[in-house]
Order: C-alpha cells, then structure tokens, then sequence
C-alpha cells in the first residue's frame, strides 16, 4: 500500500510500504477514507524529535473497515470508524478513570500511545491507504454510513476534541470571557469549543492575518500579538481586569512578541499576565520533555522560566496534558449530526495522499494558504 514515510528533516515522500495484518483477535484493519496533517506532525517533520527514518506518519484517521479480529463483537466489516490519535486498552487504571490519552497498556514505559508518531508506540499511521486498530471494540467510534460530514468527523481524530479539551482543562463556562493564544487549528478549535460552551467573549491570539481573519469569522476577537503586548490588549478590552480563563494551543514553538525568534515559555508567562485572579488556565498546546531545536539549553530538556510566583500571587490554577479524546468525541460527533457544529471550517485543503510532500513544505511554511490538510488516499492525482 502508499503511505506518507517520515525520510529525513524537512522530507516525506509517498512510498509503498507492507499492508497491515490483523495482529491480535482485538484487530481490526481500516481502509483510511480521510487522514489528517496535524501540526504535531510538523514537530516530526522539522526534524524536532527522535522520529527515524521509516516512520509512517498520520494519527487523525477515519475509514471503513475491511476485516475484523476473532475478538471483536461490535464492529462489523462495512463500519465507518474514526479513531482518536490516543492508542488505549480500555481496562488499565488511566483508561478505566477515563484518562486515555496516558493509558499504561499499548506502550510500555511510557503513559500513552498514538498512531505514527515518535515514542508513541509500535503503532504505524494512517496517513496511508489502510491502517491497523488495536483493541479496536474500545478504539473505533461509529459514525453513520456514507460520506456525509466526512470532513468534519476526521477531526473528531484530535483536533476538535483536544480543543474541547483546553476548555474543559480551564473550565470555562456560559458567560466567561476567555483568551485562546494560537490560531492555529487547535487554537480556532478552542476558541470555536468555548463559544460552543457559551463564553461571552473570547479573544484570539496570533499574528497569521489569515488565522486572525478565520477567528473573526467564528465571532472571536483577533489579537495580533506583534502589534503589541497581547495581554495589554486584551486587558484594554476587559475593564483591565483580564479574562476569566487563558488557554494555550501553540506549546513548545512559541514565537516572542516581535516574532524575531522561538521563546518557549512565552505563551505560559504572557497567560499568567491575561488571565485574572484566581482564573484558570488550560494548556493543551504540545509541552516535550526534550527539544533538540529548542533556542537554549535548558529549553532543550524541556525545561522553561515560567512565572510560577506570578501564578502562585494571582491564585490561578493550571491544567495540563494531551486530551483524552474519547472523554469528549462521541458527544461533539452528535454536535456535528444534529448540525450544531461544523469544525471543518478550519480545513484549507483536500488533497490525494500522493500530494502530501508538497503540503507538508507548504504547511510548514505557512505560504498559499495552507492551514489544515486533509489527505484522500482514494482522491486520484
């Protein structure tokens, strides 16, 4: 089958690799209808993390399924199935507390597994013609048949469940006003969660003139932060109070306010400055215990100068990690049917998979547009 093969930094090519087999009774192999380029793949890409040469890349996977396991009783050869990019078992002690994004069973040694990407476990990505389904009964959500909403049901995969996620890690609530830094497609996913949740004001935080503009579209408040302290200027808007609650969806390649160069910690520090007094903050944006490319030495063993005795004086409280998406997907995938949500406004291009290399540069490069990109193995050149 062709799958998108991790080469060297700054390099995938589309090349035939061996077809999944069905490994474990559990197995299920799905033929992917729709894989997403997430910006976490980038971080592979740049050649920021310990990714070898090989690796099939893609955790934002939906399809049908073609063959099934011995073990598996509620899925059927026929089903269209997204999985969330967290691989879990379902009965460990994380996963049984509904923390499936740090399960103890499908990578041992490490809180957590993920389809095609770096330390995340034996598990090949989506970003091919098929992909295999551990512990599939606990992993695969239905989805009703045919093509309808497809778009928008591959980012039931990560991105709009990790934004749900930053939300939920804030606890933001109706009436709240709320500043998301980043906006990207988790930043937008975020800011669109909150108003989902019935915020009153929420305010967006980049420098990207298209990302700003899409914001706006969602009815969020644009922040260009090279136009000034963002913190300033969202207090400006608040009475200089700040907001009730801040969350972080850009992480570890944070850019300084003049966007001269990467400063880690920014994002952290300037939400400690946004958020109010005894607000909360939620930081779903992506924090790696190592960074090879990081501006300086301590930043690459993931340690960063945060203003933990500003925090500690504002009495806010912080909640992190990488979202558990089955906590939040089958009800945003309800959202999406009964037509109270629709996140694939943040998707800019549809593309074969055999056009992946030129949308990883593009993506990278943030040029012609390139947002959120959503590969078709079955979509002819």
């Amino acid at each position: 089958m062709k799958a998108v093969v991790y080469e060297h930094p700054f390099a995938v090519e589309v090349k035939e690799v061996e077809d999944p087999q069905i490994q474990h009774p559990n197995d299920v192999i799905v033929r992917v209808t729709s894989s997403a380029i997430c910006g976490s793949d980038l971080h592979m890409y740049e050649g920021r993390t310990a990714a070898q040469p090989g690796i099939v890349f893609g955790h934002e996977n939906l399809g049908i399924i073609e063959e099934i396991g011995s073990g598996v009783t509620s899925l059927a050869p026929g089903d269209r199935v997204v999985m969330p990019f967290n691989v879990a078992c379902g009965f460990c002690k994380n996963c049984l507390a509904g923390y499936t994004g740090f399960c103890l069973t499908v990578n041992p040694g490490f809180a957590g597994g993920a389809y095609g990407y770096v330390a995340m476990g034996p598990y090949p990505g989506g970003q091919a013609e098929k992909l295999r389904v551990p512990y599939a009964d606990f992993n695969c959500l239905k989805l009703p048949p045919g093509e309808e909403f497809e778009t928008d049901f591959v980012l039931l995969a990560d991105i709009f469940p990790t934004g749900y996620h930053g939300c939920e890690l804030a606890e933001v609530s109706p009436g709240e006003s709320v500043a998301v830094y980043g906006a990207g497609p988790v930043g937008l996913m975020a800011a669109y969660s909150a108003l989902l949740r019935g915020a009153a004001k929420v305010f967006c935080v980049d420098r990207v003139p298209e990302r700003l503009d899409k914001a706006k579209e969602i009815g969020a408040i644009p922040i260009d932060f090279t136009k000034g302290d963002p913190a300033e200027q969202i207090k400006d808007q608040t009475d200089g109070e700040g907001t009730d609650k801040g969350v972080d969806a850009v992480g570890y390649q944070a850019q300084a306010h003049d966007a001269s160069h990467e400063e880690p910690a920014v994002v952290l520090n300037s939400l400690v400055e946004t958020v109010r007094a005894t607000g909360k903050l939620g930081v779903p944006g992506l924090y790696v215990p190592s960074d090879p490319g990081a501006p300086d030495e301590a930043a690459k063993h993931g340690q960063l100068l945060v203003s933990i005795g500003r925090m500690f004086e504002k009495g806010q409280r912080i909640g992190t990690g990488q979202t558990n998406v089955k906590r939040y997907n089958r009800q945003l995938r309800d959202l999406i049917i009964a037509g109270r949500a629709k996140p694939s406004f943040v998707v800019s291009h549809e593309i074969p998979l055999d056009e992946a290399p030129v949308a990883y540069e593009k993506f990278d490069k943030r040029i012609e547009g390139y947002t959120k990109v959503v590969l078709h193995p079955a979509l002819a050149a």
